[in-house]
């Protein structure tokens, strides 16, 4: 049997990160709501977060991956993800496709215990596009995009990962609920790490009888 690729989101599927994504955010940019932020998310944070940062009264001395940086060790994973990732890996390669830097994630994942379950992490510093990133995968591993799901929190996940030719799992624990997520008609919706696992395998099975 071929191997199966998951790509996974990391801030809002892994890691319990959106509060202090906001509190960073809102350093830059103070009269920034939780809605507002949120709504970043609907495309491409850095095209959508670049726009509005220089259409508002926010400050351009900030960083904002400078000061995420600072904080992030406070960051834990979501409750019984850490047990579903050990094992999906048992079955699966598991690869993060993510908007926060390379070395802050396997950061995290160490602290998690979860380094070793990932064969790749793709952040911010390698490519600001999702669509780019999942492409290069493609082409170091090969194999058929029937054969990759993509697992993510966000409606503009979701189109990135439509654009590059997959399909989406989506989770409603992270940065957007689900009437958001809907609109991106992902291939499942789920409310609990502990239901990832048999979407996953349906997904596969679904694309192994229709390949």
């Amino acid at each position: 049997m071929r191997r199966k690729f998951i790509l996974f989101d990391f801030d809002g599927v892994i890691a319990d990160s959106f509060d202090l994504a906001y509190e960073v955010s809102r350093i830059k940019c103070p009269h920034l709501s939780r809605d507002d932020y949120r709504r970043r998310f609907d495309g491409n944070i850095n095209e959508t977060e670049t726009l509005l940062t220089h259409t508002t009264t926010c400050r351009l001395d900030i960083d904002f991956a400078t000061e995420y940086a600072k904080k992030v060790q406070s960051v834990r994973p979501f409750h019984g993800m850490p047990e579903i990732i050990e094992a999906l890996a048992r079955e699966h390669t598991l690869i993060v496709i993510s908007s926060t830097t390379t070395d802050v994630i396997w950061m995290l994942l160490d602290t998690y215990g979860l380094s070793s379950c990932f064969a790749q992490v793709m952040g911010n510093d390698l490519h600001k596009s999702k669509v780019k990133k999942i492409r290069m995968v493609f082409d170091t591993y090969g194999s058929d995009i029937a054969d990759y799901v993509f697992v993510t929190d966000s409606l503009g996940d979701i189109r990135e990962a439509r654009e590059a030719g997959l399909d989406a799992i989506a989770v409603t624990w992270g940065f957007h609920n689900r009437e958001t997520l809907l609109r991106g008609k992902p291939f499942r919706l789920l409310d609990q790490p502990k239901d990832l696992h048999e979407a996953v395998v349906e997904y596969f099975r679904k694309n192994t009888v229709t390949a």
